[in-house]
């Protein structure tokens, strides 16, 4: 048996899988809030106590933030993980960390062509040539990833790239940046490209703007409803609709903008010319602003660089739980190696 998931700063998805020849089979399955354990042991020893008793044989988890020495502290979450310990606690023989962006990547070939969406379909290269991939994730925070192609696979390079600085690329997202300053100090791309970056989108606009926001949108915040669901929410709806919101979607539009903006950088950086893969919780959710041509025309504005960028496919990770699953890819990996 084995035990992988993916820890989020909102919810970790927690699996049991069993070994299916070269692919693990999920056997048992839960969404948990995060916020709500005061650990990973914790959170899974619940998971565990929740089903028949079973003999983990090998354990792996995405979590955000760099892994060193099979330790990681989340940025977005109270937890200071040390998979060793919580190996000890939940009395299995080892419990494997990997960045949350690595565990998506191994988990892209798991990926049926209905549980992606295709945004742009560029120049694909031949199958068994395909180039470098890119993987980017906008959630509760901002996660990357590079997939440099080594002989018949792509080997996930984890990265903290979400926290380099945010580059304006014009006068509104420069007044943006003057905004995040004066409340951060500094300003990361996450500060903008995440869900809190959505409302901090929202919030430079309705300030600056000067504008009333409409009834919907300011019960749903004074309830404490998630902002970013409300603000993508209203964003989205239909004009003339009551959920509508005009500052709402226009913080969406510049959102999207950055996010193809961040998308292509990456792709440069990584020369993905096969392929950038959109993950995280954000991008399904979005996926009709995603699709209607905002977001790629960004994504190629490099300059002499824009032939280079319209051959790279652009693909959005609809299943939630691919880092999960590739987790249990890494899990099943390290346990065949082991016994060797």
């Amino acid at each position: 048996m084995i035990l992988a998931g993916d820890v989020g700063g909102t919810k970790t998805n927690v699996g049991l899988f069993e070994a299916d020849g070269r692919i693990p089979r999920l056997v048992r399955s839960a969404r948990l809030r995060s916020p709500g354990y005061p650990s990973l042991a914790a959170l899974l020893a619940d998971f565990l106590a929740q089903g028949p008793p079973v003999a983990v044989e090998a354990a792996c988890f995405g979590v955000p933030g760099p892994v060193q020495e099979n330790r990681a502290v989340t940025p977005n979450l109270a937890w200071e993980i040390d998979g060793d310990r919580a190996a000890r606690e939940l009395g299995i023989s080892g419990l494997l960390l990997i960045n949350d962006l690595v565990a998506t990547a191994e988990g892209i070939p798991l990926l049926g062509d209905e549980e992606t969406a295709l945004l742009h379909a560029g120049a694909p290269e031949a199958s068994g040539a395909a180039g470098n991939r890119a993987l980017l994730a906008a959630g509760t925070g901002l996660g990357m990833a590079l997939l440099p192609r080594v002989g018949d696979r792509w080997v996930p390079v984890p990265s903290e790239g979400g926290h380099a600085d945010f580059a304006p690329r014009n006068e509104e997202e420069i007044g943006l940046l003057r905004h995040l300053r004066e409340r951060f100090g500094r300003v990361s791309i996450e500060r903008v490209l995440s869900g809190p970056g959505l409302a901090g989108i929202y919030g430079y606009l309705r300030d600056l703007q000067g504008v009333a926001e409409t009834p919907w949108v300011r019960e749903a915040l004074a309830r404490g409803d998630d902002p970013a669901q409300v603000i993508g929410e209203s964003g989205l709806a239909a004009p003339g609709s009551l959920q509508r919101c005009e500052i709402a979607a226009r913080a969406l539009e510049i959102f999207i903008q950055v996010y193809g903006a961040t998308a292509g950088n990456l792709a440069l950086t990584g020369t993905a010319t096969g392929g950038v893969w959109l993950g995280g919780g954000i991008a399904p959710k979005i996926l009709p602003r995603l699709q209607d041509g905002l977001f790629v025309q960004t994504f190629i504005a490099k300059g002499r660089f824009v032939p280079f960028l319209e051959r790279i496919p652009v693909r959005v990770i609809l299943d939630d739980t691919a880092a999960m699953r590739g987790a249990a890819l890494r899990a099943l990996d390290s346990y065949t190696v082991g016994c060797r």
